[in-house]
């Protein structure tokens, strides 16, 4: 990249102003406990319409780096996390704030937010693309395997239950085959309707299942605490406490590496895990629970390094693994991008516009995360019920401005209520939002391959690359299986043994 195109990028573009209010954006809605990454992304999915693409992208991108240290900000001051991930900064972060130690705690947080986003930024460059080659030799019937290989995965993103997991996800793939069929032109269960001709938009189901299910969850739900806007002044660590913290941050940051590249793990477990690692290679881990800056330090640098090594697995072979890169991945599609192999070849200027996008809202971080803290603790010291009728505005005005459609905000509500029902019997959602997005990757490949191969369904053996992918799906469905089997004789045993102590 030579001068005049950094120059150019900097100032003749929208990446920089992009940057800057998606990770404003994105740390007030991760300070609003109960509003995730991926519902703060998917409040800006709609309005990112007539945008140009690199700045969509970038927008949607430093929202989710900025929510996953927003989520920090209540954690640490009304013991409430903001995002899953920051349910492990509350220990430490909390009681250190009772020990008086709120704006140093606060201080830490940003700090290792920024050491996290800096390296998870590094790897994503430099892993990126090299993984992305070898898919460059990819057939439909490699493709039609790359996409099982997202769908296996399901098996470790369905939670308590792989039934349920299963459930979410054939739900997903009926809403992916509503539409015209990608072969023969015919319609397909759309009822006469035609709104329905071109399928269902993949925004409307994200928006609506995690924007307005969670509203409708948080609507019958107690008001969160108040925060003492006297004890939110940042206070960033003195070097005896970045001494203390580096190898924490370390250890944060190969865990948010490999958690981020893993599907289905994201930022809650490589913040709880990373935590862990911390107390058991701290030399003071009886401090931990007690306001330890270290147990701040770990999770926080490892769940901003997975907002960006998250992106890895998606842009390289378009597989999201989280549910927040779920909803980056439908910010791509509404752009008519397609993450995978090809995206490096078609659409090369987009990707150097989202690395330099998000090399910028590491800087945005600094500034906006420094400045922000009052707008905050205003926000969150709001009467819920007012935040609550704000957002749910915004989501029906913003899908409305999509097309002028009453029907799509139909839409929308309709998911909506489908999400608050999946809540309610606690089945997953992103392994139906895999469903949809991989629906027809799969469905329109594995029929294109057997039209070129005269109906040979060896065709996906033939092909090394297909035949390797259908591998490894088969070893994660099978590790996925064995890991619930063995599950459910333990709870059997647990029963039985505590059976055995009442009689």
């Amino acid at each position: 990249m030579d001068f005049q195109t950094l120059w150019d990028m900097t100032f003749t573009t929208p990446l920089v102003p992009a940057a800057f209010l998606g990770v404003a954006w994105g740390i007030v809605g991760g300070a609003l406990p109960g509003i995730s990454p991926s519902i703060t992304m998917a409040l800006l999915l709609p309005f990112t319409y007539g945008m140009h693409s690199s700045s969509a992208v970038v927008l949607l991108a430093s929202t989710y780096f900025g929510a996953e240290y927003g989520g920090s900000i209540p954690a640490i001051l009304i013991r409430t996390p903001g995002t899953n991930a920051a349910a492990a900064t509350v220990i430490d972060g909390y009681a250190m704030k009772q020990q008086g130690k709120a704006g140093e705690a606060l201080g830490i947080s940003l700090y290792s937010g920024v050491i996290g986003g800096t390296f998870g930024l590094i790897m994503l460059v430099l892993l990126t693309e090299p993984l992305s080659r070898i898919a460059l030799a990819f057939k439909p019937s490699s493709y039609f395997a790359l996409g099982m290989l997202g769908l296996s995965v399901i098996g470790s993103l369905a939670g308590e239950s792989l039934i349920k997991g299963l459930i979410a996800a054939v739900l997903g793939l009926m809403i992916a085959a509503i539409g015209t069929d990608p072969v023969t032109g015919l319609n397909r269960f759309t009822f006469g309707s035609p709104e329905l001709l071109s399928g269902i938009a993949p925004i409307l189901v994200l928006v609506g299942l995690y924007a307005v299910s969670e509203l409708m969850t948080s609507a019958s739900e107690p008001p969160w605490e108040k925060a003492d806007a006297g004890t939110a002044r940042i206070k960033f660590p003195s070097p005896a406490t970045w001494k203390r913290i580096w190898p924490a941050q370390a250890i944060g940051a190969v865990v948010g590496l490999i958690e981020g590249c893993t599907p289905g793990a994201g930022g809650t477990v490589a913040a709880f895990l990373s935590y862990n690692e911390a107390r058991r290679w701290s030399r003071r881990k009886e401090e931990f629970g007690h306001g330890s800056p270290e147990g701040i330090a770990a999770p926080e640098t490892a769940n901003t390094a997975v907002s960006k090594t998250a992106l890895i697995p998606m842009l390289s072979l378009g597989i999201p693994g989280t549910n927040s890169t779920a909803v980056l991945l439908g910010g791509f599609l509404i752009q008519n991008l397609i993450p995978g192999p090809m995206l490096f070849v078609q659409h090369a200027d987009i990707v150097r516009d989202l690395y330099f996008g998000l090399g910028v809202s590491i800087v945005a971080l600094i500034l906006v995360g420094y400045l922000f803290m009052p707008p905050c603790i205003w926000m969150v010291n709001r009467p819920k019920s007012y935040l609550m009728a704000f957002i749910f505005a915004l989501v029906v005005s913003g899908v409305y401005a999509i097309e002028t459609s009453l029907f799509q905000v139909g839409i929308v509500l309709a998911f909506g209520g489908l999400g608050y029902a999946m809540r309610y019997f606690r089945l997953p959602f992103l392994p139906m939002v895999l469903g949809v997005v991989l629906g027809f990757l799969v469905e329109s490949n594995f029929r294109r391959a057997l039209v070129l191969s005269d109906g040979d369904y060896m065709t996906f053996l033939r092909d090394p690359i297909s035949a390797g992918l259908l591998g490894v799906a088969f070893l994660f469905l099978a590790g996925s299986l064995l890991r619930h089997v063995g599950e459910l004789r333990r709870h059997g045993r647990s029963r039985q043994k505590s059976e055995q102590e009442k009689a």
